[in-house]
């Protein structure tokens, strides 16, 4: 079965080095009954800078673009199986949790979260993540 590029207007396709120039990543692909998304952040669709505010309101918004590529590809926060994380700070880590947390309002995922510098300045958080369409 050939993969199958997923796209949503609501959510910023990220991967660029400069807005004008195309990203070289799809938000998200489908491949058989697996939707694998690229790491979104806490980018503005509309204009793609970084949202203002501190890791709570960072997470909210890359949930947000996370769940907009998700329904594009037909799923939801209940159908993923894996996240990975990338925090900038590591100090974060309880106050991005209860965000998240609240978001999964009880779904179960599996999860990896690190510490790293994602590559956008004023990025405090990045979430890819895997869900199962079977």
């Amino acid at each position: 079965m050939p993969k199958v590029i997923i796209t949503s207007q609501a959510a910023p396709t990220t991967g660029f080095t400069d807005k004008a120039t195309p990203s070289p990543l799809a938000q998200a692909i489908r491949a058989g009954d697996f939707l694998y998304l690229s790491g979104q952040g806490p980018l503005d669709p509309t204009t793609k800078e970084v949202v203002a505010g501190d890791i709570r309101d960072q997470t909210r918004q890359t949930m947000a673009n996370l769940t907009a590529v998700l329904s594009a590809g037909g799923a939801t926060l209940a159908q993923v199986v894996n996240m990975r994380v990338c925090l900038r700070d590591t100090a974060d880590f309880p106050a991005f949790n209860e965000v998240f947390r609240d978001i999964m309002n009880g779904e179960k995922v599996t999860r990896t979260c690190i510490g790293g510098t994602p590559h956008r300045k004023g990025v405090m958080v990045e979430i890819d993540c895997v869900a199962y369409l079977g």
